[in-house]
């Protein structure tokens, strides 16, 4: 079952203890609630990355895809990334894609420029000019390597994840981006947190809830790819 913004207040509500409309009819307490929430939700995009896999997560309700393009620009070397078109923070760099003008884009090899050696590293050469074939990822900017010889519109795409698309107090209809089963995490996270600041007699419950709930999220995501058929291969064992 999913739940909108108005259902998750209301669930709340009643797992604090409290009267209905409390928190609805309130603007300082909608207003603490909504903080609690958004935390709630970033604590739950940690748990979707880490186990999310080959298919990664992303909040349904961005209306992009999770990736950014740009134009190369000739003779620029380096490129931030640090929101989306949506002005999302972008939360980490997956892969890079180039593209010469008129072709396809390439996955870009990834380099650390602070590991591989001066000799290989990135900072080699820096004034050489060509087609990038590798990148150094630092904070959120890409470091094309080598130094691009001609400007391509839509030259460079980043696979990336991002924040969440986070609730306000205005929200009444709208859903959490996320699976539906896992719709009570927003309003059963933040009533954990809300009985431990409060000590009531409901928090050893909602405790193991939220435990379990958690464990069921990072289950899910786990097995999401199962279009992927796992190989086994033969591993030689040396007897000598």
């Amino acid at each position: 079952m999913s739940l909108t913004q108005t259902q998750i207040i209301r669930q709340y509500e009643k797992e604090i203890g409290a009267n209905r409309g409390d928190i609805a009819d309130n603007s300082t307490r909608l207003e603490d609630f909504v903080d609690e929430e958004n935390i709630a939700f970033s604590d739950y995009l940690t748990l979707a990355f880490n186990t999310s896999g080959t298919w990664k997560f992303d909040d349904s309700n961005h209306t992009d895809f999770p990736e950014i393009v740009t134009d190369i620009v000739a003779g620029q070397r380096e490129y931030p990334f640090v929101v989306d078109e949506e002005g999302n923070l972008v939360l980490d760099i997956y892969k890079v894609y180039a593209k010469e003008t008129g072709r396809d884009y390439l996955g870009l090899e990834p380099i650390d420029a602070d590991t591989t050696g001066v000799e290989n590293g990135i900072t080699a050469g820096s004034t050489i000019q060509g087609v990038p074939y590798r990148y150094d990822k630092t904070a959120n900017v890409i470091i094309l390597d080598p130094v691009p010889s001609a400007s391509v519109t839509d030259g460079l795409k980043v696979s990336i994840n991002r924040e969440a698309t986070f609730f306000t107090t205005a929200d009444t209809t709208k859903k959490p981006g996320v699976p539906g089963l896992h719709h009570k995490w927003f309003y059963l996270r933040p009533a954990l947190d809300y009985a431990r600041r409060n000590t009531l007699n409901s928090y050893n419950r909602l405790e193991a809830e939220v435990l379990k709930l958690e464990t069921d999220i990072k289950k899910a995501f786990s097995r999401r790819a199962k279009d992927e058929q796992n190989i086994l291969t033969a591993v030689t064992i040396d007897s000598e």
